[in-house]
């Protein structure tokens, strides 16, 4: 392989149809501190829009965070060799990142996720394919980053661990996706400790560690001591906090220039702005200062990917933050 990228993402892609729903047609029931949300069954419900949106997931929406920031961007991958596999390809080509470690499966369907769209947030079907997962000759791509793929991965993580293992100087950024969490911290045990930043959000950690434990910076230890250099978790619109084994920070939301209008891909955006600030040399503060903004873009559009920002806009935002948008030490 003859070039070399500064930002290598694998993991699933996908296409997220968004259909939003009235609210005329449906609403949110809680129960026992649980939401559902609800629809008369065996009925015709209307809905406002659908909006299809090609080429999304956690690794893809990163590579072409990554991509928009000023990195060289690529994905590993798979799709099938139907319509939709063809408009991954194309959108992420049109996003600069580069799609040579993407199979296309013959006779086989590319991934496609129905996203119920009700209010300012989501609740999405998801479907991953049965794909032969295989791992490309990626050379030395100075960051890994590895997030969410289908449940008959688990030997494929074996091969990323095996070629990262290898590859020394590569860095790894893990955020987990689904599937990955349910295969347990012992089976991905050495992805945990080859990791240098591990992210996911507060929920996220205590399925990961099997605890109850509500303390942020026992969650943060907890997960250091798997093996991740940095660890990182997000709380929404509580804030993110991260640990390096020497102080522990705390940072705040990016405030809304006006309320979000639609969810999807806010995590990924603060994970993968936060790896990519790493990449180009920033330290973690930075990175940490970084990350929301772009949560914050992202959400007051539709999908995971619309609302990406590229550097000089990052930095705008920057320019015109509150005095307070400061990581703190907690």
């Amino acid at each position: 392989m003859e070039q070399q990228y500064n930002f290598l993402a694998i993991g699933d892609a996908v296409t997220d149809a968004f259909i939003r729903l009235d609210t005329s047609a449906a609403h949110i029931d809680i129960d026992k501190g649980t939401k559902e949300i609800c629809l008369r069954f065996a009925d015709k419900i209307p809905y406002k829009e659908v909006y299809v949106i090609p080429a999304v997931g956690n690794s893809a929406n990163a590579a072409v965070s990554a991509s928009r920031l000023g990195l060289k961007s690529a994905l590993v991958s798979n799709v099938g060799d139907d319509h939709f596999g063809q408009e991954c390809l194309g959108a992420l080509e049109k996003e600069k990142v580069a799609t040579e470690f993407i199979q296309k499966h013959q006779g086989r369907k590319t991934n496609y996720h129905y996203v119920l769209w009700f209010e300012d947030d989501r609740t999405i079907l998801i479907k991953h394919e049965d794909y032969e997962y295989s791992l490309p000759d990626i050379g030395n791509p100075r960051w890994v980053y590895f997030s969410s793929t289908g449940k008959n991965s688990l030997p494929f993580h074996k091969a990323v661990e095996k070629y990262l293992l290898d590859h020394s100087e590569i860095k790894l950024a893990f955020q987990p996706g689904t599937f990955q969490m349910k295969f347990g911290k012992e089976a991905l045990a050495g992805l945990y400790k080859r990791s240098e930043v591990f992210i996911c959000n507060k929920e996220e950690a205590q399925r990961i560690l099997g605890v109850n434990e509500i303390d942020v910076k026992k969650l943060l230890q907890m997960i250091r001591e798997l093996g991740p250099k940095i660890a990182v978790i997000t709380d929404g619109v509580n804030g993110a906090y991260t640990y390096n084994g020497q102080e522990f920070l705390f940072m705040r939301t990016y405030p809304d220039p006006k309320p979000p209008y639609e969810r999807t891909g806010a995590g990924d955006a603060f994970s993968s702005t936060f790896v990519v600030a790493l990449a180009l040399g920033k330290d973690i503060r930075t990175a940490l200062r970084w990350a929301p903004i772009n949560s914050m873009s992202v959400v007051q559009q539709v999908g995971a990917r619309a609302g990406l920002l590229t550097q000089p806009e990052l930095e705008k935002y920057l320019a015109s933050a509150p005095e307070d948008y400061q990581p703190r030490i907690i």
